[in-house]
């Protein structure tokens, strides 16, 4: 299917090597764009009693401070933050494909847009990122509540056999969160197009509120419930 294709836009040349620049990295580019100036804008006139849009924001960073404290413990002002960016940022990821302008055809006129709006997320060098930085920071992170030594005894726990599972799991982990993501992103997509071709009036309206907000959502929860119970494993250390 050429949908599933990402496309390059242009290429840069850097120290004499092509650089390829596509679809991927442009939206990619948006949706942080998107975020720093919804950021910026939220926080530019704080009030001391909060109302309307300030209230809601501070509702949501005292319920992640919250779920962060409860589930990092003394590493919630470090970890905290990170997991509220990554729900941002993949949420903003899989449902900014909603947005795609249309081809338009009036008055003689002709506006073809350059390529669609996709989900960044449907291309699995996006979720493998996501995943190997996640998986990275469990690795950090247990090592800095355990120590070395006891991060490497680990391991070994409940018993030496299972040092070649303990090594595994690490890479099952990050394969599961790179895969679990685009898989349901890229079967939303295609799913979408099909039912543009077969059903083109009513219908694909209908089916995006579930495919591009509703699903979006939640694989970006999903995505972020695992993480953090990657990350509180490393970081709580049972007495």
């Amino acid at each position: 299917m050429g949908s599933l294709e990402i496309k390059t836009i242009f290429t840069l040349t850097l120290f004499g090597k092509e650089i390829p620049i596509t679809e991927t990295v442009i939206v990619s580019w948006g949706v942080m764009i998107i975020l720093i100036i919804t950021s910026l804008a939220l926080t530019r006139r704080l009030k001391t009693i909060p109302t309307g849009a300030q209230a809601i924001l501070e509702t949501g960073i005292e319920f992640l401070n919250n779920f962060a404290k409860k589930q990092f413990g003394p590493f919630a002002k470090y970890l905290g933050p990170y997991i509220g960016s990554l729900f941002l940022f993949i949420l903003t990821s899989n449902v900014i494909g909603f947005i795609t302008p249309l081809e338009i055809k009036a008055f003689g006129h002709e506006f073809v847009p350059p390529f669609p709006i996709r989900p960044p997320t449907r291309d699995i060098n996006v979720t493998g990122a996501f995943a190997v930085v996640s998986v990275f920071l469990v690795l950090i992170c247990g090592i800095a509540a355990k120590g070395g030594r006891g991060w490497l005894k680990s391991f070994l726990h409940p018993a030496p056999i299972m040092l070649p599972f303990h090594i595994l799991d690490y890479f099952t982990r990050t394969m599961s969160l790179a895969l679990r993501l685009f898989g349901n992103i890229l079967g939303g997509f295609v799913m979408m197009g099909l039912i543009e071709k077969l059903l083109p009036i009513g219908i694909p309206a209908v089916a995006g509120i579930y495919f591009d907000f509703f699903d979006g959502m939640l694989q970006a929860i999903i995505f972020v419930f695992l993480t953090s119970l990657y990350l509180s494993e490393a970081v709580i250390v049972n007495e």
